[in-house]
């Protein structure tokens, strides 16, 4: 058995199972990079303090970064009995060291300890998230490029509505990632911030220098008030969020890749490489990977009610309960990583079928709105033109016409101020070339949004560098 850094104050050993149920060096194992980091910094203040000599602080950090290494390679085995993975860390330091290594905690607790760690790894997996995110929005303008002009039904309840092209569509998907690269970006600021030297809950007695972790952590900030610094998991609850957010839109990405590859629609393709097959059913390509994302939607907004779960009603400060934080923080971080990294590799392998969904933006009766629009330009209040083309719609239906079928004899029929004119708006291409404003779906525009788009990229970058 270990011998555990608390055990002065108990005289009875712990319960084999509470030592199992209560340990978390099975997941927060991967906090030892942060882990270290953080010990080596508060060493190097503690040594600029006055607290550890050079030669203590020589040791320390020598030692710590040997440990990291033989981590990283494998050659450390955890203890259960030690808990976690801070008290780990500092046992196998002080093996190798010996009592230098005992003061290596000293003006700290494991408190502010796991909050540096947490908001550390966050820091790291914020911004991985946020590069994931930006390949994928790179994706999406390069297939927006291609389809600038291929036109396709948009639609509302499921049902056609009005021609719109491929390429407007995919900057619809860039709209809603650049929301969710905002929101990670905004979140990060509230996660960037030093909570070392609050110690347990009121802070220390020693003369420690926060702004000098803080520096070394590369931390916006410094934390305020040390109840808060060691209780706070809002940064966690905003990260989680972020991710629900962006799991939402990607399972909305999804479920329209799903529905696009039915043999109904048959909009799209997916690469075989990004489908799997029947076990009995031998025709079946099945659209595994954007159902699979779909159903991860569930475990991620599961993990935001668990998290908001654990904090609800919890008094200042810490409590064991910020233990069960961890895990639906990895499971989340590992999903979204690999959601957006799977999404990223599929999109440049979709075969769009360009002729189907010209074909269907002309059925529906799609351009019925620009033949309201019409009949507005020629002085007629647009309620009234509203009436008087679902009247039209009505004439077609019970004559199986499309609208550019029926003459112009009817239409003067139905308003006498339509000219021949009116055929050049009746059909898609004429519908998506008259929406010719910012932000609307006309070539010209979804080239100049293509355009504004890559100018976001490469400004992100360049912040990101």
């Amino acid at each position: 058995m270990k011998e555990k850094p608390w055990q002065g104050r108990f005289t009875e050993s712990t319960d084999a199972f509470v030592e199992a149920f209560t340990a978390s060096i099975d997941f927060d194992k991967r906090l030892y990079k942060y882990d270290i980091k953080g010990s080596i910094a508060h060493a190097l203040m503690l040594n600029k303090s006055g607290i550890l000599s050079d030669s203590e602080y020589r040791q320390i950090k020598t030692g710590l970064t040997e440990i990291l290494n033989e981590i990283t390679d494998g050659k450390i085995e955890f203890s259960i009995s030690l808990e976690d993975i801070h008290m780990n860390i500092e046992s196998i330091l002080t093996e190798k060291i010996g009592d230098v290594g005992k003061k290596l905690h000293t003006g700290r607790s494991r408190n502010d300890q796991v909050a540096t760690d947490i908001r550390l790894y966050c820091r790291d997996e914020t911004d991985n998230i946020k590069k994931q995110i930006t390949l994928l929005m790179e994706q999406l303008l390069s297939v927006a490029k291609i389809h600038t002009h291929t036109i396709m039904p948009g639609f509302t309840h499921l049902q056609i509505a009005q021609p719109i092209t491929f390429g407007h569509h995919m900057m619809a998907w860039f709209e809603m990632l650049k929301r969710d690269y905002q929101r990670y970006e905004d979140s990060r600021k509230r996660t960037n911030i030093n909570p070392l030297g609050a110690a347990a809950l009121a802070g220390t007695t020693y003369p420690i220098d926060r702004n000098l972790t803080t520096e070394e952590l590369n931390f916006d900030v410094t934390s305020e008030n040390s109840l808060d610094s060691v209780s706070d998991r809002d940064f966690i609850i905003e990260l989680i969020s972020a991710s629900s957010i962006l799991m939402m839109h990607l399972t909305r990405f999804s479920e329209e890749l799903i529905i696009w590859s039915t043999s109904q629609f048959n909009f799209v393709e997916l690469s075989d490489s990004f489908s799997t097959g029947s076990s009995i059913m031998p025709q079946k390509k099945n659209p595994d990977v954007p159902e699979l994302i779909r159903g991860k939607s569930g475990r991620v907004f599961g993990h935001l009610f668990s998290i908001l779960t654990i904090m609800k009603s919890q008094p200042l400060a810490y409590n064991k309960d910020n233990q069960e934080d961890k895990e639906p923080l990895f499971d989340v971080i590992d999903n979204i990583k690999g959601c957006l990294k799977v999404f990223t590799e599929m999109m440049p392998n979709i075969s769009i079928n360009k002729e189907r969904m010209h074909q269907s933006a002309k059925e529906g009766f799609s351009t019925a709105t620009d033949l309201a629009d019409y009949l507005v330009k020629k002085g007629i209040p647009f309620r009234s033109c509203h009436d008087i083309v679902g009247s039209i719609v009505k004439y077609a239906l019970d004559n199986n016409l499309t609208l550019p079928e029926i003459s112009l004899a009817k239409y003067k029929e139905f308003n006498k101020l339509v000219e021949s004119d009116v055929f050049d708006i009746l059909t898609v291409e004429g519908s998506v070339n008259s929406r010719n404003h910012y932000g609307a779906t006309a070539p010209n525009q979804v080239s100049e949004a293509i355009n504004r788009a890559y100018k976001y990229i490469d400004n992100i970058k360049n912040n990101e560098d």
